[in-house]
């Protein structure tokens, strides 16, 4: 077991895997004394240069070689920014899983298709505590852009350390369950010693709207598409945005069909646990849409953000093997773009616009509301709890940064709010806080079954195999005198078409011969060597040719 902390044990430590300095892949670790709590594990998805990547996860490196001391992982929510990477880690940390009824049904899901069935989950409600030796974690209902979201509140003989995972003020909801202000007023009179906050929104003035203003533009955009068939794209975890597209659907007299796997999944839990109220004879299957006319139909579907992949960009492409857009169909896209997606989904928007769709998004309607709190809500939860340290939390740099600058506004020192990179370890107790430490962290990226095994190295292969494209030359060459018997061979991909390039070709055969040539004569038989100077000599005559760099692989066989 290692422990990097062994000089103030009486002090409390937190730190993040994930979620600061970016948004996604949240994955907070408190801890006190011998005992590690962590709160979410969750997943981001690749950046551009991440190819062939499928999804990244946070490096659990500290917590394996602490795995000893870790009590449990304690879920604020079911979105996958906060659970996705739980899979990966349960297979390496056998440790309990603490969450809401919604969330814990969401992960079964997941253990279900990665073959985890030991894993320990504890479903939890409002206002319940799980009493550890050193800490209790109280779970506090909060409003998001998903059912049962909590907030988490670790009390320790130093004081409150308040997370208040993704949330918004919300105080009509559609399942009319508010966010406990009261509880977090009580917290606040105990004295919180340290609040990570979410700052998503926090350069947004102003409120986030109520969930319930959606279903106002719903239901206008279902009356002026009352002839057309009507296919909904959003994300197949807000739930609340489902229901209402469900209300809509009932409202004129429409059968719902679901498209996307995640879609399927979310639904098929939200209403078998009842968060999802759908008469069984409304919710079709989507084999059968052609038995209806097109004002008798509503798909749901997964693809908000132009994911190649997803349904409604096969949709759009004309790969979907159900679900075919036709002239007339209305397509309502119920999203934001998440930054960096501005262009996917304008390609989709573009193919769907091609198809004789029409298409609104959120620029030309009021089709989505956010989440996650604006400026007035953030500034209500400072004022709400009155923490004596504060570490903005869930956001890009930008974002952490003004949410500090917010809670300097608002009346905290600066000496007392921590603006932190992953990694970097909060040390503090009820007399003093500072930065004092680092953990190992980092991006674990997941290509495929296999976790961990991409690296920068390979990365960066892919990065030039991508831009300049491939050369393999083979060689036949004698074991026992080293004289060549066969090529060299060229084999070229993504650099030039070999038909066309036929004079760039036979110089370069030219170039590997005299190589070889040379290495005959001088009885040179260490293949590294060859290899080395067909690579040297090829890559200095194709730079000359043609100003690029293919990756160039040298393949030596002896007979």
């Amino acid at each position: 077991m290692v422990q990097l902390f062994k000089k103030n044990a009486n002090k409390i430590k937190v730190a993040a895997l994930g979620g600061l300095n970016e948004v996604g892949k949240n994955m907070t670790v408190i801890e006190y004394k011998d005992e590690i709590i962590v709160i979410d594990a969750g997943l981001s998805f690749p950046e551009d240069e991440m190819l062939g990547v499928d999804i990244v996860i946070p490096d659990i490196t500290y917590l394996m070689r602490n795995k000893d001391r870790i009590k449990g992982i304690f879920i604020t929510h079911g979105h996958e920014d906060h659970i996705g990477a739980l899979p990966y880690i349960l297979k390496k940390l056998n440790v309990p899983v603490y969450g809401s009824r919604l969330s814990i049904a969401l992960i079964q899901v997941k253990l279900k298709e990665h073959k985890l069935n030991n894993v320990k989950l504890n479903v939890v409600t409002p206002r319940q505590i799980i009493k550890l030796a050193n800490m209790d974690i109280e779970f506090i209902k909060m409003n998001h852009s998903i059912p049962d979201a909590y907030s988490i509140a670790v009390h320790t003989d130093q004081g409150i350390i308040f997370h208040t995972g993704d949330f918004k003020v919300d105080l009509t909801p559609i399942d009319g369950d508010v966010m406990d202000m009261h509880r977090i007023c009580e917290l606040s009179q105990k004295g919180v010693l340290l609040m990570l906050a979410d700052s998503t929104n926090v350069g947004k003035p102003g409120y986030s709207m109520s969930e319930r203003t959606v279903g106002t533009g719903l239901d206008d955009l279902f009356r002026k598409g009352c002839d057309s068939r009507i296919i909904v794209a959003t994300f197949a975890s807000n739930i609340h945005r489902l229901q209402q597209i469900v209300n809509m659907a009932a409202k004129f007299g429409r059968k719902v069909a679901v498209s996307g796997r995640s879609m399927v999944n979310v639904v098929g839990v939200a209403k078998e646990l009842g968060y999802l109220e759908i008469e069984d004879d409304m919710l079709i299957d989507l084999n059968d849409i052609s038995k209806y006319q097109d004002n008798e139909l509503v798909i749901i579907t997964t693809g908000t953000q132009g994911e190649p992949m997803s349904a409604l960009a096969r949709m759009a492409t004309a790969e979907h093997k159900k679900v075919e857009i036709r002239r007339g169909d209305l397509v309502i896209i119920s999203a934001h773009p998440i930054p960096g997606n501005e262009k996917l989904i304008s390609k989709v928007i573009n193919f769907l616009f091609e198809k004789g769709a029409e298409v609104v998004y959120n620029d030309i309607a009021d089709i989505h509301v956010s989440g996650h709190a604006c400026q007035e809500e953030l500034k209500l939860m400072h004022r709400l709890v009155r923490p004596k340290y504060f570490m903005p939390a869930h956001g890009e740099f930008r974002m952490l940064k003004r949410h500090a600058e917010l809670a300097v506004e608002l009346g905290m020192s600066e000496n007392n709010v921590f603006v932190m990179q992953t990694g970097e370890v909060l040390e503090l107790d009820k007399n003093s806080a500072g930065v004092t430490n680092r953990i190992p962290t980092g991006n674990v990226l997941v290509d495929g079954l296999g976790v961990g095994d991409v690296g920068n190295i390979v990365l960066r292969d892919r990065k030039h195999l991508s831009e300049d494209g491939l050369m393999i030359v083979v060689v036949t060459i004698s074991k026992e005198d080293g004289k060549v018997l066969a090529g060299p061979d060229i084999i070229s991909r993504g650099f030039v078409y070999v038909r066309e390039s036929e004079d760039l070709m036979d110089g370069a055969k030219n170039v590997i011969k005299d190589v070889l040539v040379e290495c005959e004569e001088k009885n040179i038989k260490e293949w590294a060597y060859l290899k080395n100077n067909i690579k040297e000599n090829l890559k200095e005559y194709l730079y000359q040719k043609t100003k690029r760099n293919p990756m160039i692989l040298p393949i030596i066989m002896e007979v």
